[in-house]
Formats: structure tokens, sequence, C-alpha cells
């Protein structure tokens, strides 16, 4: 399955945290360590978002194995943020390999990956669809799972400020409704705002690295940095530099 990695802390260029450690992000597109049911490497396809000053988001999306795009260093590394979401990719069988179907996808102020399957997913989440306008549904970006599942969350969250509170009983909800169409689902969802970060683990490896300056949410840890914490299965977590709240769901 995929790997992902949020970042919030102090500005830095946009490629750095994608690049960070001996097992970088970067590094994890080929060598991961912690692939679970199935899948040897992430070579489908990669994304990076970040925030600009405005609080709106961008993104570079490419279809192709992240170590054979030059822009990660040549151009992504001249763009300064202090928040990024970024994901390698391994498609299911059957999927498409395609921009739009690249995390992260993004929508306004948001960032969303997702690390996992759903197992008959246009059964499953068209049940979960039901109430969608056509007009929302026609905004799919692609037809896979991952970017099924981020049209209904989309639908949940409002372009209003709420607050952190609100949107991790949001993702909690949301998440629990997917689970129980589908109980062997593969749920580690990634999400932000550019100012906090969220995710859910239901099968998949995360880990969690935190002082008062950043927070980092990675699907392996990049370094050897002793101060990693694995967060256990079925959890969700709400992370800001300097504060990080862990709740089971």
């Amino acid at each position: 399955m995929c790997r992902h990695l949020g970042y919030l802390g102090p500005a830095v260029a946009v490629s750095e945290p994608v690049l960070r450690g001996e097992h970088s992000l970067y590094r994890q597109s080929w060598a991961p360590r912690d692939m679970r049911a199935g899948g040897t490497i992430n070579a489908d396809g990669f994304g990076v978002a970040w925030w600009r000053t405005d609080g709106s988001v961008s993104n570079y999306r490419n279809p192709m194995p992240i170590w054979t795009d030059p822009a990660v260093g040549d151009v992504l590394s001249q763009i300064e943020a202090t928040a990024v979401v970024a994901a390698v990719r391994s498609a299911t069988v059957g999927m498409p390999v395609d921009r739009g179907a690249c995390a992260p996808f993004t929508a306004g102020r948001w960032a969303f990956s997702h690390n996992g399957v759903v197992p008959n997913w246009r059964t499953t989440l068209g049940q979960l669809a039901t109430s969608l306008s056509p007009a929302h549904l026609l905004e799919l970006e692609a037809p896979t799972d991952s970017a099924a599942l981020w049209l209904q969350l989309r639908a949940r969250l409002t372009q209003e400020r709420r607050g952190s509170d609100w949107v991790a009983g949001e993702l909690a909800e949301f998440a629990g409704s997917v689970v129980a169409a589908a109980p062997d689902a593969r749920l580690n969802i990634l999400l932000s705002d550019g100012e906090t970060l969220w995710a859910t683990t239901y099968y998949h490896s995360l880990s969690l690295l935190s002082d008062d300056a950043s927070v980092v949410l990675s699907s392996e840890p990049y370094d050897r940095d002793p101060n990693w914490q694995p967060v256990g299965d079925r959890r969700i977590v709400t992370a800001v530099p300097g504060h990080v709240c862990i709740e089971a769901f």
C-alpha cells in the first residue's frame, strides 16, 4: 500500500520533509519496511501538497515514480511552506495509474491522503454516498476507492473554520461508517488544513514525531530518532506542534 507523511512546523522547502532522513518518504517509494497485506514498492505516482500564505492549498502530483521526477529537487526545493502533506502510491490491482488517482487530493484549504484499500469499493462507498448530489458525485477525480473516500469526506467538511475537535469527530464518524460497511477495509487517512494534522489508523502503520516546534505523522519513521512513537491501531490522531491527542475510534 501507499506511504504518506504530514509535517507542521517552521518554514522549510516543500521537498525537505519528503527527502528528510536516511529512510525518507522518497526512499520508501522503493524500499519500504512495513508494507502490510502485500505490495513491495510505491512506484505508481506521488504527490505533495502545501499551503500558501492565504491559507489555500497547492499541490503537485505525478503518476510516475517519484525518483524519476527532477521537479522534486529542482522545483519543490524552491518553495517554502510551514505545512506539507505528501504521499507515494502503490496502486491496488485494477485501479488506474494516472495523475487524478494520486494523493494528496485537495480542495479549498484541505489536503487528504489514504493508505489502504476498501474492498468492493464501488458498492460499499456507493451505499454511503446516497445523500450526495449528482453534481457532487461528478467531481470524483478518479475511479478509485481513495478518490471516492475523499469525495465523501469532503462533503462533511466546511470551508468555514471549525474547531479541530469537530473535524476529528467528523473524521471518526466517517471512518466508523466505512469500517462498518467494509470490515476488511484498510483505512489509514491523513488530513490537514495547513494548521492541524488529523489521521486514522486502521490496519496500516503510522508513527509520530513531535516537539514544541513541529510535528510529523509518517507511515514509517524516516530516521532513527528515539522520539518516534508508533500509533496504535484503530486510533484518531489530532496533532499540532506541542500538542497531540490520540483517541480510539
